[in-house]
């Protein structure tokens, strides 16, 4: 079976998330790189765990964590698709092909509009990718570059980020703490509103309402 410890010491796979990281830096985004690869991957085992997810699920949505961006290097608007397929390539000969459909169907719905979810690894990956915001993604600390982004200015602000699952509630909650010194809570929906409507989905297809707190208040 495919598992993350394989894919984290595979030279190629490591090469394609670092030119892909490298590539959006020069874009002017946020972090991109290992450590959002390793993070959402970890997120997303802990959210299959506290589901109750198999033991081949949980690794299955550890892995889509962690190739989910491999391909923006080829493309940013096109990254899902091409990482789907790149997967596939990087995997076909080394594992069954009923191991890797799941994760490239993950990987191929993270980023899309019209989400429509074929089994819980995909809605897992949504939930793990898009709560990822946080102060060490911005590469820049000057504050005159930060009034000028908005995406890094709310990502900078924000000091922690946390995924709770409530299984007796139903509830999957992001919770967040926001430093409003550097950016007003309303940015954050400025540019996140889309994810988080991502994030309802996805616990909708779970069979859980999707909530989210910011610095002790309850928004959804």
């Amino acid at each position: 079976m495919l598992t993350l410890s394989d894919l984290q010491n595979n030279a190629q796979l490591l090469e394609f998330i670092k030119a892909s990281d490298e590539t959006l830096k020069r874009m002017g985004y946020t972090e991109h790189g290992l450590t959002h690869a390793n993070l959402v991957a970890q997120r997303a085992k802990e959210i299959a765990q506290a589901l109750g997810l198999s033991s081949k699920e949980q690794e299955q949505c550890a892995i889509s964590g962690f190739c989910h961006d491999l391909a923006n290097f080829l493309s940013r608007s096109h990254h899902y698709y091409l990482g789907a397929l790149l997967f596939y390539q990087l995997f076909k000969d080394a594992y069954e092909i009923e191991d890797l459909i799941p994760i490239m169907q993950a990987i191929a719905t993270h980023e899309k509009e019209e989400l429509e979810f074929a089994s819980p690894i995909p809605a897992v990956l949504v939930i793990a990718d898009k709560s990822d915001v946080r102060s060490s993604r911005v590469y820049t600390h000057s504050l005159q570059d930060l009034k000028g982004d908005i995406h890094d200015r709310v990502n900078f602000a924000t000091k922690n980020s946390e995924i709770k699952i409530f299984k007796d509630k139903k509830i999957i909650s992001l919770t967040l703490e926001i430093d409003t010194k550097i950016t007003p809570i309303m940015e954050y929906f400025e540019i996140f509103t889309e994810r988080m409507v991502y994030c309802r989905k996805a616990a909708d297809y779970l069979g859980y309402q999707f909530g989210l707190k910011i610095n002790n208040f309850i928004l959804l």
